[in-house]
This record gives structure tokens, sequence and C-alpha cells, in this order.
């Protein structure tokens, strides 16, 4: 990808898979590997052994990185998931913005 327009406490829309539909805030940006995890959304199951720091093992759910094309901006402005442009101010400052109404989301 050319790169990634979203960033972490995002408000984002899943548009593809299982989770389709669904919003919720981007908890963390995987750069390296164009993913994004996000809050509630894709939960996996992790099979846990005990170890010194976590002492009790067993099946850890937790949200599982989607690949950032399946994810769209939420424009609260617009109510649905919107494209990015980018725009730079005068004083050099770069801010994205709904491709759709032109709110800012910086």
């Amino acid at each position: 990808m050319a790169g990634i327009d979203i960033r972490k406490n995002d408000l984002v829309v899943v548009t593809a898979g299982k989770e389709k539909g669904k919003k919720g805030k981007v908890l963390k940006v995987l750069r390296d590997k164009d993913r994004v995890v996000v809050e509630k959304i894709n939960f996996i199951k992790r099979h846990q052994r005990p170890t010194g720091s976590q002492k009790q093992g067993g099946i850890i759910e937790r949200e599982g990185p989607l690949h950032a094309s399946n994810v769209m901006l939420f424009c609260e402005k617009c109510r649905k998931g919107v494209r990015v442009r980018s725009q730079r101010l005068e004083d050099g400052k770069v801010v994205r913005l709904c491709a759709g109404c032109g709110e800012s989301f910086d």
C-alpha cells in the first residue's frame, strides 16, 4: 500500500469479512504488515501456557489484526465509512479530510 491513513484511536468501520458493518476504535496500527487492531472486532482464541509472569494458562480471547484495506475511517458528519484525502495547511501541517464532506479528522 502507498500508506495507511488510519491512526491509533480513530473510529473505523469494517468493510469486508465476517465483521462487516461493525464500528470500533483502533487500538494498534501495524504499519510494516498493513494491518490494524480494532477494539471488540475480530476476536481470536489464543491457547496460553502458564508462565512465570502469567500464573494461569487457558484459552484467552483477544482482538486479532485486520488488513488495513478492510476498514474505512468513519465520518461522524456523513455517518458512514469514507475515503480520506490530505491537505497541507499554510503553516505546513498536513491534515486528513473526509473526501465526501471535507470534515477534518485531526
